[in-house]
């Protein structure tokens, strides 16, 4: 006669001597909670992978901070320190070797981190934007504004610098008015004064020569040939580089400072044969010492000192480097080509608003300049004519 074990939870043991069977283990469903006023099932146990399941999802990375990104995207933005920080490196590198797209790109990024816009590279906001966008918008608003009155005070100032020297040309014209009775043939004399204002006229170039002379020094030129890729080292100081390449790939021409690094002077982005002058060092963000040459042909390099650049011409083609010592003034411009066509005006005033046009294609249009001596750029891949009226 078989018997049953309570304390072992069997049932009757089976004919023949088979062994008891053990109840099979059971695991708890996810969302499982016991009833109210029961124990918790002692034999259920977490299903593997669960979120009951000890270090379930991993540590979390940090957000990143709207403060930093914000200060990265309004003071180095055109070399996409902003895009670094938020781990978008691919954009980060194209943002600097454009420069921020010549200024365009970092403005529009500037822009979305202020409206609150800006993620990471994971997508996810960024932390901190609620608490201090305010203080931010109040911030960069002072800071453009600042930028457009000391412009505009500048351009005030040089501007009134103008009647300061005209007494000088008409008083002699008065002494002999009141001679005019007594002594007729003293009247000769009168006409010397009409002659001066001529020499006047050939003095804004030799002060914009003086004046980049004295700014960005000056040093003997030199002249550099080579094929294909190659490094050249630079005259301490600005300057301005004129380059030819008659290659039918990649020409690029780019400023390092003494760590290899880009100082964000980009003289010549192109493809296939060029030939045009730009300027480095003028709005430089770090002082260069060699040129990186990248191209698939013969190119010749000219490394002279600002000082030597000619005076603002009224016509040209392509890529310029010219010398304005006039008045402020209107700019007439026209451009015939099919891609960028940018004028700025440097000036030793880095606050100073000197992008005069930046444009893509064919363009007519006037357009404020201020006053000398300052280094005019122009960037243009057809024709182009500059009246200053």
């Amino acid at each position: 006669m078989s018997h049953t074990n309570p304390s072992q939870g069997y049932g009757p043991a089976q004919a023949g001597g088979a062994a008891p069977q053990q109840p099979a283990p059971q695991y708890a469903a996810p969302g499982y909670v016991p009833a109210p006023g029961t124990a918790p099932n002692a034999g259920f146990a977490p299903v593997p992978g669960h979120a009951s399941a000890p270090n379930f999802g991993g540590p979390q990375v940090p957000l990143k901070s709207f403060v930093a990104t914000w200060l990265f995207a309004m003071l180095l933005g055109v070399l996409g320190v902003d895009r670094f920080y938020l781990g978008k490196v691919g954009t980060g590198i194209v943002k600097l070797l454009t420069f921020g797209g010549l200024g365009i790109w970092a403005l529009v990024d500037l822009i979305i981190t202020l409206v609150g816009k800006r993620t990471d590279k994971l997508g996810r906001p960024l932390e901190g934007y609620e608490q201090h966008k305010k203080l931010a918008w109040i911030i960069t608003g002072v800071w453009m504004l600042l930028g457009v009155i000391i412009g505009a005070v500048n351009g005030a100032t040089a501007g009134n610098r103008v009647p300061a020297a005209m007494p000088e040309v008409s008083q002699p014209a008065a002494e002999p008015a009141a001679e005019v009775e007594e002594e007729p043939a003293a009247e000769a004399p009168a006409e010397e004064p009409a002659e001066e204002p001529a020499a006047p006229v050939e003095e804004p170039a030799d002060d914009a020569a003086s004046w980049a002379a004295d700014t960005y020094g000056t040093f003997e030129p030199v002249t550099q040939q080579g094929s294909g890729d190659s490094i050249v080292e630079l005259p301490a100081g600005a300057g301005i580089v004129t380059s030819s390449h008659n290659g039918s790939a990649n020409f690029i021409v780019q400023v390092l400072d003494a760590s290899n690094g880009s100082t964000g002077d980009l003289l010549v982005n192109t493809i296939g044969a060029y030939s045009g002058t730009a300027v480095y060092g003028v709005s430089a963000f770090g002082e260069g010492v060699r040129l990186q040459v990248t191209a698939d042909g013969a190119w010749e390099l000219t490394i002279a000192p600002v000082a030597s650049a000619p005076e603002l011409a009224a016509s040209g083609s392509g890529d310029g480097v010219f010398l304005y010592g006039g008045d402020a003034g209107a700019a007439a411009l026209t451009h015939d080509g099919a891609a960028n066509f940018i004028v700025q005006q440097h000036s030793d005033d880095f606050l100073a608003m000197g992008l005069l046009v930046n444009d893509i294609g064919a363009y007519t249009g006037t357009v404020p300049i201020g006053a000398g001596p300052s280094v005019v750029t122009v960037m243009a891949d057809g024709n182009w004519t500059i009246a200053v009226q």
